[in-house]
């Protein structure tokens, strides 16, 4: 399978249930209404839309929300988090890792969360909440990982710097902006809007990318820069 994105914030994906769902709501409902070229037809559908042009967009449930909102600003930054990610994961494949599946799916599972952020659960219908519904495993997942690489690094016993080469610098840097991300998450949480599990699958995914940069700078022979105050 395969996934795409369209443009920030307008992201598509194939969920495991083989189910198209975009984070622009209004997006999929245009596309679906089009019709794609048949014989004789060269016509094919736009990537633009024109439906944000007033500085609004819509939920899965079909809320018109300002692009300032709190959930276009956490889809904003999942896309963002995931994004960077993907450059961590190019890097990584050039050294030869062997981890990098774990990106892979964490990158899918970052387009779920994305879906359930976008289905406001105070507007949702049953068909909404069961088509975007965020589970546990994912967290599960990642806790084994975290325990996996830990069992093979050496203690740490200082602060350290982001550092150790290129893989384990920009899974620093993706580190970082999953913290952002998990900021603008809690609070639609804490409203009941989101799944309790979106904002628990953030905060461990930060602790992963922690971990895995180590382990990728353990992996190369490279030397984490530790921090030291200086004089």
């Amino acid at each position: 399978m395969t996934s795409f994105i369209m443009k920030p914030v307008h992201l598509c994906c194939v969920l495991r249930t083989n189910r198209l769902i975009n984070n622009n709501w209004t997006r999929i409902r245009l596309l679906a209404e089009r019709r794609y070229a048949t014989e004789g037809d060269n016509r094919l559908p736009k990537i633009y839309t024109k439906t944000g042009d007033k500085g609004f967009s819509s939920t899965f449930t079909g809320e018109r929300r300002p692009k300032e909102d709190t959930i276009f600003e956490a889809l904003g930054n999942t896309d963002e988090l995931s994004s960077a990610i993907g450059m961590a994961r190019e890097f990584c494949l050039d050294k030869g890792h062997t981890f990098t599946y774990q990106l892979d799916k964490i990158q899918c599972v970052l387009q779920d969360v994305g879906s359930n952020i976008a289905t406001p659960l105070s507007s949702a219908r049953e068909s909404h909440i069961k088509k975007t519904k965020f589970t546990a495993q994912p967290i599960t997942d990642l806790e084994t990982w975290i325990d996996d690489f830990t069992n093979e690094l050496p203690p740490l016993t200082n602060f350290i710097l982001p550092s150790g080469g290129k893989s384990s610098a920009a899974l620093h840097l993706a580190r970082t902006i999953c913290r952002r991300a998990e900021r603008s998450v809690a609070p639609i949480v804490r409203s009941g809007e989101a799944d309790a599990d979106v904002a628990k699958f953030l905060n461990r995914l930060s602790d992963y990318l922690f971990t895995l940069a180590r382990y990728a700078t353990m992996k190369e022979s490279n030397e984490e820069k530790i921090y030291k105050r200086p004089e």
